[in-house]
């Protein structure tokens, strides 16, 4: 909602909280919060002219010290040339910047050794040898165990 800045109350505090939305702040109290709230820049401000007049006694110009507050001037604008993609785009600039990087790597996609067979091979190439031989094993016991209810039931293994 709106924002009224005032420089002498008057009974505009008053006149004003009962309106929903709308916000009343003295030009002593004046901050960013208030003048762009959420950093969206764009609020409708309503300035008394006592507001006004306040302005240049509490902040200064930029030849003259602020009046109200110690040592305090307007800061200065660093930038004379504000086209910015003008000046990097200049020779001055592109000579002494970092190229950019032509080759894009992309990350790999890592697999989890206990199930990728390929991934175990990599971390440890012994695990095949391993592999190999648990299934002898397996098998061997297979085999007995057939033997064993073979001989148990009386007839012959296949």
């Amino acid at each position: 909602g709106p924002l009224v800045i005032y420089g002498k109350d008057q009974g505009l505090v008053k006149a004003f909280r009962n309106i929903p939305g709308v916000s009343s702040i003295s030009v002593n109290k004046l901050n960013l919060m208030k003048l762009a709230p959420g950093g969206h820049v764009g609020r409708f401000c309503i300035w008394t002219e006592s507001a006004f007049e306040r302005l240049n006694a509490l902040y200064g110009t930029w030849r003259e010290k602020s009046k109200l507050k110690s040592d305090y001037n307007l800061p200065q604008p660093i930038m004379t040339g504000t086209d910015l993609s003008r000046l990097l785009k200049s020779e001055e600039i592109q000579k002494v910047i970092r190229r950019p990087m032509k080759v894009v790597r992309r990350a790999s996609v890592r697999r989890n050794p206990l199930t990728n067979m390929r991934a175990l091979m990599k971390l440890n190439p012994y695990s095949a040898v391993v592999k190999k031989s648990a299934g002898k094993v397996a098998a061997a016991r297979k085999a007995q165990k057939a033997a064993l209810l073979a001989k148990k039931r009386g007839t012959v293994a296949a």
